[in-house]
């Protein structure tokens, strides 16, 4: 090890209170000591801000830290300040009194870490003031913002390229983004580095999230059924539309719940409000477009539920991952109908991409559609979409409720006969009900009740059918003409499979079950050795004691202690600093400060 890690290690643990590296920290940490430009990829919750404020505080000079969302900036600064790190950001949402502290810090060359919008970073004022500073590094979050192939482009992060260039000097880069396939980084490489940075792709292995996708029946009810499994437990609940979010907001606080909306149709005096209630109160559920989240670095959410079916793959992960931050376990859920997949699908050919484009978001959301129709282990299915090989994780809802394949080569003719037949003309309930012997109004104005086709699945519920056609159109077999009225059409695999000459293999619906299996947490998964052993009343009585201390200071709780620190703290019940010093998140500045009064609580409930 070298002198220079040596020092980051030790840092690692009186500043941070970590007791060693993450998985894939070290290498990125080392190289960014080294001198290195670094393009990482790494997962959200894997720690991708320690692998610059680590090497920010261990070396002379400032660190710039570009970063697209102001919540970020402001929370990561009083995470570290809590720390005893000198850091400061400038935003637009600064008092006065705010900035001018930031820059006296900036001119006694004192900051350590200064956090900036990219648009700030176009200002010829700002641009100034850096040439005279003593910068030496960039660190760029959300890099695949500047990726015309990522899944939030920012034509702001263009200019980032030529920064070093007009500060004067020699500027070492870190580029860090948690989604980012092979065209997002080559476009990452290109628009940020002179030269070619070292990369270094991490695992998207998140193995403390139980994955979990169930089709709508009753999707209010399913919502309310799982947060109230979930309660007094911090959450976020994602919703396609500003109307849901108000809805479930207010349903889920009628139910007794403590739950704010968030969109950008509020007020931004509302949204401030929320957002700070989320992040310093322990219990909040978080009812949002997917305007809020990004940058969001709440360590202790314990579930996502998404009431609508996301964008892509790439969204869902970086999503879901908002998740169990903190390594202990969270829950995850996913509700889908095939009205989610068509709104998907307008959005996509409505938009004023290129046609490249919306050819790979095509591609995006079929990868998405296979992974909620998906018949093995969850997991596996999102980390193949990276490139990755795992074993069953044993916890998804797959894994845990079992899936039954059957072949569903003839259910699949039959649906594709009765599309066929009433000339690829209609949508998914019209054909529905003609396979289930139905005879709608519509049904019987088209005489559709005398075709072949009428009735051949009355041995089947509609809602089995809707899941067959689910599982078609992820497969391929069958698409919809968005342009007209929905009306669904055979493909040229499809019709493989109806003349016979190739099969198909199907899951039996799982609809049946998704009103009790909405409800369940994370009780499916094994929770760490330091949760099993945790003394509830005492943990408890220190969540109480954090509560306190971080409404005193206007800080979000985690800035205190996570929610790790406050389990080992009732698991371990240090009786003295030195043992307090050796639980994970306490470094010296926090045990200076929120030593004694932790620790009168664990003697109390000793005593």
């Amino acid at each position: 090890m070298s002198d220079d890690l040596a020092n980051a290690s030790a840092l690692l643990h009186t500043v941070f209170g970590f007791g060693g590296f993450r998985p894939g920290q070290e290498e990125i940490v080392s190289a960014v000591l080294a001198g290195e430009n670094v393009l990482a990829v790494m997962p959200t919750g894997s720690g991708k801000s320690l692998c610059y404020q680590l090497p920010a505080i261990a070396r002379p000079g400032l660190t710039l830290v570009v970063s697209p969302l102001i919540a970020l900036m402001r929370d990561q600064v009083r995470a570290l300040t809590a720390a005893g790190v000198v850091a400061g950001s400038l935003n637009s949402s600064n008092e006065w009194g705010e900035n001018a502290r930031v820059l006296g810090l900036l001119r006694r060359r004192e900051l350590r870490l200064l956090y900036v919008a990219p648009e700030r970073l176009a200002r010829p004022d700002t641009i100034e003031m850096l040439a005279e500073s003593d910068v030496r590094m960039m660190a760029i979050d959300e890099a695949h913002c500047v990726s015309q192939w990522g899944h939030d482009f920012r034509p702001e992060y263009l200019t980032l390229g030529n920064l070093a260039r007009q500060i004067g000097g020699t500027l070492q880069t870190l580029a860090l983004t948690a989604t980012a396939d092979a065209p997002t980084r080559g476009d990452i490489v290109d628009k940020l580095f002179a030269a070619p940075p070292r990369i270094f792709v991490r695992s998207f292995d998140r193995p403390n999230l139980r994955l979990s996708f169930k089709p709508k029946e009753h999707s209010t009810r399913q919502v309310f059924a799982y947060v109230r499994a979930h309660a007094g437990e911090s959450g976020i609940v994602y919703c396609a539309s500003r109307r849901k979010v108000e809805e479930l907001a207010t349903g889920l606080a009628a139910a007794g719940l403590r739950a704010l909306p968030y969109h950008a149709g509020l007020d931004k005096s509302v949204r401030d409000a929320n957002q700070d209630a989320f992040q310093q109160d322990d219990g909040v559920v978080m009812t949002a477009t997917v305007a809020f989240g990004m940058g969001i670095d709440k360590p202790d959410v314990r579930f996502v539920c998404h009431a609508d079916l996301p964008a892509n793959v790439e969204a869902y992960y970086q999503e879901i991952g908002r998740a169990g931050r903190d390594g202990l376990p969270a829950d995850t859920l996913t509700l889908y109908s095939l009205g989610d997949m068509q709104l998907r699908r307008q959005q996509i050919e409505q938009g004023e991409q290129s046609d490249e484009r919306k050819r790979i978001e095509r591609q995006r959301l079929g990868a998405l559609l296979s992974l909620a129709e998906a018949p093995r282990c969850r997991r596996q299915t999102l980390l193949a979409y990276f490139g990755e090989a795992s074993q069953p994780c044993g916890h998804c809802d797959l894994c845990q409720e079992g899936v039954e394949l059957f072949d569903g080569t003839i259910e699949a003719q039959k649906a594709m006969s009765a599309i066929v037949r009433t000339g690829e003309r209609f949508g998914m309930e019209h054909v529905v009900a003609i396979l289930t012997g139905e005879r709608t109004e519509n049904v019987l104005k088209f005489n559709h009740d005398r075709l072949p086709t009428f009735g051949v699945g009355a041995d089947r519920k509609a809602a089995e059918w809707r899941s067959i056609f689910r599982q078609l159109s992820a497969t391929g077999l069958i698409s919809q003409d968005l342009m007209e009225h929905g009306r669904w059409l055979v493909t040229d695999e499809g019709w493989r499979v109806l003349k016979g000459k190739a099969r198909i293999e199907l899951r039996k619906n799982l609809a049946s079950a998704t009103s009790k299996g909405a409800g369940r947490g994370r009780k499916a998964a094994a929770p760490p050795p330091a949760v099993a052993g945790a003394d509830e009343a005492l943990l408890g009585a220190l969540k109480a004691l954090r509560t306190r201390l971080a409404q005193a200071q206007k800080v979000p709780a985690y800035v205190v202690f996570s929610d790790r620190t406050l389990v080992e703290l009732a698991t371990h019940r240090p009786g003295t600093p030195g043992a307090m010093r050796e639980i994970h998140g306490v470094g010296d500045a926090k045990l200076d400060r929120y030593g004694d009064a932790f620790l009168e609580v664990i003697r109390g409930a000793a005593g």
